[in-house]
């Protein structure tokens, strides 16, 4: 049985200080690809980085501005919907692209 399909990845890249209707808006855009039943999303929290401001985002004493990724995987026509969805999220951000391979790993139950 082959467990390997072809799919899209699509990583958002936002600050930890973007918001969306009241709440952070990592949170927002997981509760939106569970409403549209996208495969899988992760947040990672990042140490430090910068973007096309050249603001260095990192964690600060008083306030929290660290980047954050989220990474989404689904089939090019999941991510191809969720892409305007998210875009009309964020004031501003980055989101790439890729094509990707999908490897399912499962370990059989014990008989």
């Amino acid at each position: 049985m082959n467990n390997t399909y072809s799919a899209k990845l699509l990583r958002i890249h936002i600050s930890e200080s973007d918001h969306h209707n009241g709440k952070p808006l990592y949170e927002a855009i997981v509760a939106k690809c569970r409403e549209r039943k996208i495969a899988g999303a992760t947040v990672f929290r990042g140490l430090e980085g910068y973007g096309e401001t050249a603001a260095m985002h990192k964690a600060h004493l008083i306030r929290h501005d660290q980047p954050i990724v989220i990474t989404v995987v689904d089939s090019a026509e999941q991510i191809a919907g969720l892409v305007p969805v998210v875009e009309s999220m964020m004031d501003t951000g980055l989101m790439v692209l890729s094509d990707v391979k999908v490897i399912r790993a499962q370990k059989k139950a014990a008989p």
